[in-house]
């Protein structure tokens, strides 16, 4: 706990094994007061039992989802055993934990709050097709949002109760559902958002896709996926728990007070 407030880190893995007992090693060191969740999204390799070694709680998914249905099992997670944070952090060793203070801070006056690669912090850059993309996302979405957001599809995000409660009853599973989808719903619905520099590190396994191919690929679904978000009918019971309503103030309260939630 921090701030009388229970802490949760969830980090969606995908065949992990190898650099995931560092990170959690890292997180425990530099944020004894936090408690993890690792979502194993139908690993092929140990993820699971690399993580459960690292005194991580698990929970294993039958197939792979992505990223959406990874968090989404996370949100429901931090929900049902009453967490007043969530905070979402890779398993690739990108998102340097040494920030989370910094996200933290921000969540006495907004709902969610974005760790930004490109707000002035650090030096990682991205060119052609996927800047152009990331540069249009940026752009409208900080007129949907109502603030400035230069990096709408970074994973490195915290959110506080009412942002949990809302993310486990509706969280995007699509390709960039993820992040761009649940940031337009999240602001469609009234909740705040903002953003906080961070610096981002190199990953420790896998490889990043930087084809020019790919990266035009990408401008085309990211466009596509904005362009769902913006015209997608939000469900009628998802308004029920959106800021201003009563049942938004009673998540706020039971997080004041540490009272228990439904399940």
């Amino acid at each position: 706990m921090i701030d009388d407030r229970r802490v949760l880190i969830i980090l969606p893995a995908w065949n992990e094994e190898e650099g995931l007992p560092s990170v959690l090693a890292e997180i425990q060191r530099q944020l004894p007061y936090v408690d993890t969740l690792v979502v194993d999204d139908g690993s092929t390799d140990n993820t699971s039992a690399v993580a459960l070694a690292a005194g991580s709680a698990v929970a294993r998914l039958p197939f792979n989802l992505g990223v959406g249905g990874a968090m989404r099992c996370g949100y429901r997670y931090a929900k049902l055993h009453g967490y007043d944070i969530a905070i979402q952090v890779d398993a690739d060793g990108q998102h340097d934990p040494s920030y989370v203070p910094t996200l933290l801070a921000q969540l006495d006056e907004v709902d969610l709050v974005i760790g930004a690669r490109f707000d002035g912090e650090g030096d990682y850059q991205v060119r052609g097709p996927r800047k152009w993309a990331m540069s249009l996302l940026s752009v409208v979405l900080s007129r949907i949002a109502r603030t400035r957001l230069t990096d709408t599809t970074s994973g490195f995000r915290a959110c506080n109760r009412p942002m949990i409660e809302f993310f486990a009853r509706w969280y995007p599973v699509e390709y960039l559902g993820d992040t761009i989808e649940s940031m337009v719903g999240a602001a469609r619905l009234g909740f705040k958002v903002r953003q906080v520099p961070v610096a981002m590190r190199a990953r420790t396994t896998g490889r990043p896709s930087a084809s020019p191919f790919r990266a035009m690929v990408y401008l085309a679904r990211a466009g596509l996926v904005l362009l769902l978000a913006m015209i997608r009918r939000m469900p009628e019971d998802l308004k029920a728990i959106a800021p201003g309503t009563p049942a938004y103030a009673a998540s706020k309260q039971r997080a004041a007070q540490q009272l228990p939630v439904e399940a």
